[in-house]
């Protein structure tokens, strides 16, 4: 399957008002990127822990109505913060809100704060993705069961690099992988991938490979320099992150001309 590149932001809700989030959803719609993302947290992940942020879902909803062409999505919804059922009613429901643009991305769930402020159990890791083994199951047959069913098959990323457990899971339930592995670990973490794939009978080919652009400032210049190196080990959706108040597309600019240039020669 031979799958076209395509740009994510990552629009990190820290640190800035919301009407600075959602100019920076339209400016990424603007420029052409391909998928806009935020993240399930409660508090900053940088920058300090009692600055500004917001709820993702909400958010979600919002930028649902605020666009038109641009996909939309969390980087990750964490499994352990809302009943499975209820997670896959929302997803539909911002499915149509945005006329089939939703991206339900989730994971297992990492930011110890998070829980221990809103009073979740923490847990272990192991705890937290077999939990997440657990719900999606029950998100496929909601989705299934809900009047009126989404617009699409709602395209699940998931996001987690566990070799035993996180991977099974996107063999079995993912249209796509997120890691944020690079080099010889990535391609190390694909052949186990594939290998889930193949116990169950699935093509990987069906699997889209998401990766976060991982090079500093110095390399902006030439964002093909670390494109190319995840692009020949099987990545094709690239993710930006952008962090408030002030979400610089600069480095932005520079991703989408490298994906023009690659989709037209390809």
């Amino acid at each position: 399957m031979t799958r076209p590149l395509r740009i994510a932001v990552q629009l990190q809700p820290q640190h800035a008002d919301y009407a600075q989030i959602r100019d920076a959803v339209r400016q990424a719609e603007d420029l052409g990127v391909d998928v806009a993302f935020n993240w399930d947290h409660f508090f900053p992940l940088s920058g300090g822990r009692d600055g500004k942020h917001f709820e993702c879902w909400t958010m979600l909803a919002a930028w649902a109505e605020q666009t038109t062409r641009i996909e939309i999505g969390a980087l990750v919804t964490c499994n352990s913060y809302r009943n499975p059922d209820l997670l896959a009613d929302m997803a539909r429901t911002v499915d149509h809100i945005s006329e089939g643009r939703l991206i339900l991305g989730i994971g297992s769930g990492w930011f110890e704060h998070d829980y221990t402020e809103y009073g979740y159990a923490f847990g272990t890791a192991g705890g937290r993705l077999d939990a997440l083994g657990e719900a999606l199951p029950r998100i496929e047959s909601r989705l299934a069961r809900l009047n009126p069913r989404p617009t699409r098959d709602i395209p699940v990323l998931i996001g987690g690099g566990g070799e035993k457990k996180a991977l099974r899971l996107v063999a079995q339930h993912a249209d796509v992988w997120h890691t944020f592995s690079d080099g010889d670990e990535l391609r190390h973490k694909i052949e186990v991938l594939h290998r889930h794939c193949a116990d169950i009978g699935r093509d990987p080919a069906e699997i889209e490979v998401s990766v976060n652009f991982l090079g500093g400032p110095e390399r902006e210049e030439q964002p093909e320099v670390e494109g190319e190196q995840l692009r020949a080990l099987g990545a094709t959706l690239f993710t930006v992150g952008l962090t408030g108040p002030d979400y610089d597309f600069t480095a932005v600019r520079r991703w989408l001309a490298w994906r023009d240039e690659v989709n037209a020669t390809s």
